[in-house]
């Protein structure tokens, strides 16, 4: 004779079980969203030559310096336009660059390390790139294997046209009059890389999402309790 019980109390221990699982997955993989993005204000250096070799740029991205060194043509502001919309957000990244910011502008063809740093530690910052390569030449920026990124955004730009900027999988970021915005996954002070190849000019700026708290996110810390008194629930009635 099926003993009612004994059915009742594997139901039960499978939903919690099943329960408990979801909670995981929904604590530990939070969904993609694209974030408001705070963008880099420069100060502009007008060098307006030849490359300045090792150049510097200052600027900051709300409370927190962000410090460029490397191979450097000018930092202006006003310019460019980071238009259309979609080609510098998308993804995860809600919003692109404001004019105003301003942009470092670089021309290539050196060994030299661009390395941008910043005050502090931050998570998953975010570097647009305008007008890399020049149609039909394509130009790249190499990156480390430390800093592993995911291309989230682009298109053309308002000011040359062209298409996405692309890239290997690895550590480059190839473009052929390519624009968009690159995400760096993890927490770093600094970002570097190089421009192997000589155009004139291509440029950048960074930006970073809302940064992680210090303790449990309170939408993290409500699904979690009612996870709990769902499982209290269901042993409450085996018991």
């Amino acid at each position: 004779m099926l003993d009612m019980r004994s059915t009742k109390k594997l139901s039960s221990g499978r939903v919690v079980a099943l329960i408990t699982g979801m909670l995981v997955l929904l604590l530990l993989v939070p969904p993609v969203t694209a974030a408001p993005i705070t963008w880099t204000t420069w100060t502009p250096t007008n060098v307006g030559g030849p490359d300045v070799d090792p150049g510097t740029a200052q600027g900051t991205i709300g409370g927190i310096n962000v410090t460029y060194t490397g191979e450097l043509f000018q930092v202006i502001t006003g310019f460019p336009s980071w238009n259309p919309p979609s080609t510098f957000s998308g993804g995860t990244v809600g919003n692109p660059p404001p004019s105003s910011g301003g942009i470092v502008e670089l021309m290539g063809g050196t060994t030299t390390v661009d390395t941008v740093r910043f005050s502090v530690p931050v998570t998953d910052p975010v570097m647009a790139i305008w007008s890399l390569g020049q149609n039909p030449g394509q130009r790249m920026y190499v990156f480390t294997v430390t800093e592993p990124f995911t291309i989230e955004s682009g298109g053309p730009s308002q000011e040359f046209g062209g298409s996405t900027i692309t890239t290997d999988f690895i550590v480059t970021v190839f473009g052929s009059e390519g624009n968009g915005t690159v995400q760096f996954n993890g927490t770093f002070t600094s970002i570097s890389w190089t421009n192997p190849l000589f155009e004139a000019v291509s440029g950048f700026t960074f930006g970073l999402p809302p940064q992680p708290a210090t303790v449990p996110l309170p939408a993290s810390l409500v699904l979690l309790g009612v996870g709990l008194v769902g499982i209290r629930l269901v042993q409450r009635k085996r018991a």
